[in-house]
């Protein structure tokens, strides 16, 4: 006998705001997972449990395999933003809506990306290991100094690209903005500059801050060509998705002193081997991919993928969390 029960599988990372919504659904049933299982374990889990009705998703990949085994997906569901790791063309094959957290992060990412550059700026790991060693005498050797009427380049400005720059505004910054896909009009309306040619902006930027999502466009759109046309004292925030940097290309240059300084919060692979050659620089601050994973981010996103997933099962999906727009009627 077929059941009315709709079958929605969840990563341990959801957050209990989310978990809530669901367990208050009579109609609903809710199966834990772990955010780092293994492509072959996961398969099985959706084999065993299918027909299985939406997924929500931290950092498991998702595509044709995946919808095959679970026979009946109606939804899949990424507790952030970013959706590098899912098979979009799968999903729309099969007219499978794919929903992200909308601006549940965005906030939390902006504050990581201000962060980072006040970091660097102010030496904060540079001086705190100064007093730390006994080496307060040499202090006048490490000046930090203002982001204050320093010009800030911010490619992408989506959601945490308009964020951030509103932070650097209030920082006095000059904010100038690369985004192809955005109306020059809608930049300058924020108060920033719109610059249609990334290279010729780059020699004009004391921090370069990355807000672009991984695509075949953006992978490896900061190569050692283009880190060439940054200034030797500017810096480069990478809190969006690792591989729009070249790691070696980035490390060839803080090396060679034509970069100042860097950023990250994602790497080409994650995690990065123990050992990496960025993390013996010293002009290099570094974080376990948690731009967006602060305490409150956790529970808007879980919050908000509850509600996307209940939406597309209430026949009523939030349109503007859904990324494959073309599967909406």
């Amino acid at each position: 006998m077929t059941s009315n029960i709709k079958k929605l599988l969840v990563t341990e990372s959801l957050s209990q705001r989310g978990r809530a919504l669901i367990a208050a659904r009579g109609d609903i049933a809710m199966i834990e997972f772990p955010n780092m299982i293994s492509a072959d374990d996961f398969d099985a889990l959706l084999r065993r449990e299918a027909p299985v009705h939406g997924v929500a998703l931290g950092a498991t990949r998702f595509g044709e395999r995946e919808l095959e085994a679970a026979q009946e997906m109606r939804v899949v569901a990424r507790i952030g933003v970013g959706y590098d790791a899912i098979d979009v063309p799968a999903l729309s094959k099969r007219r499978v809506p794919l929903m992200t957290a909308g601006t549940a992060n965005s906030p939390s990412v902006a504050e990581q990306a201000l962060f980072m550059m006040l970091t660097l700026a102010k030496r904060g790991a540079e001086l705190h290991a100064l007093v730390k060693t006994g080496a307060w005498a040499t202090r006048l050797g490490l000046l930090p100094f203002d982001l204050f009427g320093k010009t800030v380049l911010i490619v992408g400005f989506g959601r945490i690209g308009t964020r951030t720059a509103k932070r650097c505004l209030a920082m006095e910054m000059t904010v100038l903005v690369y985004d192809p896909y955005v109306p020059a009009a809608a930049i300058e309306a924020a108060g920033c500059k719109q610059v249609s040619d990334l290279d010729a902006a780059l020699p004009e930027a004391d921090f370069v801050s990355l807000h672009c999502p991984k695509t075949p466009e953006t992978t490896g759109l900061f190569d050692a060509k283009r880190l060439s046309k940054m200034k030797p004292t500017a810096y480069l925030i990478n809190t969006a998705r690792g591989g729009i940097v070249v790691e070696q290309a980035l490390y060839d240059a803080l090396l060679a002193n034509k970069l100042a300084g860097a950023g990250l919060d994602v790497f080409e692979q994650e995690p990065p081997p123990h050992g990496h050659r960025l993390f013996d620089l010293p002009n290099v601050i570094i974080a376990p991919h948690v731009a967006g994973v602060t305490r409150e981010a956790l529970d808007r996103m879980g919050e908000q993928t509850a509600r996307n997933m209940l939406s597309v099962l209430d026949g009523d999906p939030i349109r503007a969390n859904v990324v494959n727009q073309d599967v909406l009627g």
